[in-house]
């Protein structure tokens, strides 16, 4: 649907506010993903148990089943205290936020980039608000992310009177680095993670220009297609996906799974070429200047 929408959406993406006024439905993806083998990752023992429902990671350490592995997640229980994210969320909405697709609303810090052309430049990027520097200064001690440096950050709000959600996606790989960073302020939710097989979207042919971590030679595919695994993230918590969970995997968040309104932000880091030394760095060199800059 290619009308232009007051709410945001445009395409294929819908909410609550467009279905209702053009008369659009909607698949039920939680219902189809249901009936498949599901999985919930625990952060506790690294390992995804049978079930579908965010709580079960909870009773650990007394799962049930069989478990599987399942690599390439890194989740810090209470990376921000109660009084940093009752601050950070006052801060954030002292910001103007910007209707986006699916229901959302955003706050986007970062550079101009155009995915189709594969395309890369400054644009109106001036930095981020001083307010948040704090978050970026914890990933420091975070040893997967003591050399992350943010290019890109993106506050996100889901409602849940608006429908909000995201597709099954994999974040892009010609400009977004391998650890895709998220940390969740207000409200739990769930990341639904489902394989993907094929090779022909999101620049995947990308990936073979990163330097991975852990110098991973390769992404398997995951092995099974009927596999779904859902993946906490409680409030106030830091997500980092990395390696397969990166590129193998689409990650989804359901409509069903925003009960109240959740807010997080998104961190984005340059893929190799546009690091120093790398092939395109030229392109990358003010941006990054750029991204050192916290404003008032």
């Amino acid at each position: 649907m290619e009308t232009v929408r007051s709410c945001g959406c445009k395409g294929i993406r819908t909410c609550l506010i467009c279905e209702k006024e053009y008369s659009i439905s909607k698949l039920n993806l939680a219902s189809d993903l249901q009936k498949q083998e599901t999985y919930v990752y625990c952060p506790y023992c690294n390992k995804a148990w049978p079930g579908w429902n965010y709580n079960e990671f909870k009773v650990h350490p007394n799962h049930s089943g069989n478990p599987i592995d399942y690599p390439g997640v890194y989740i810090q229980m209470d990376f921000l205290s109660i009084e940093e994210a009752n601050s950070l969320m006052k801060d954030l909405d002292s910001l103007p936020w910007d209707i986006s697709q699916s229901g959302r609303r955003k706050q986007n810090f970062g550079p101009k980039c155009n995915f189709k052309k594969r395309r890369l430049r400054l644009g109106e990027f001036t930095g981020f608000p001083k307010t948040t520097h704090f978050v970026q200064e914890k990933f420091s001690n975070v040893e997967l992310l003591n050399d992350f440096q943010t290019i890109e950050q993106c506050s996100l709000e889901y409602n849940p009177d608006r429908g909000a959600s995201i597709d099954p996606h994999i974040d892009d790989c010609w400009i977004w680095g391998e650890r895709i960073v998220t940390v969740n302020i207000v409200a739990d939710s769930v990341l639904t993670m489902t394989p993907y097989l094929e090779n022909s979207r999101y620049n995947l042919d990308c990936v073979s220009s990163q330097k991975l971590i852990g110098n991973e030679k390769c992404v398997t595919k995951p092995s099974g297609e009927n596999i779904v695994v859902r993946i906490p993230m409680p409030e106030r918590s830091l997500i980092v996906l990395y390696g397969e969970a990166r590129y193998a995997w689409e990650h989804a968040v359901l409509r069903e799974d925003i009960n109240s309104r959740r807010v997080c932000i998104a961190y984005r880091e340059f893929t190799t070429p546009y690091l120093p030394n790398g092939d395109h760095n030229s392109e990358s060199v003010e941006i990054f200047q750029q991204a050192t800059n916290f404003w008032s």
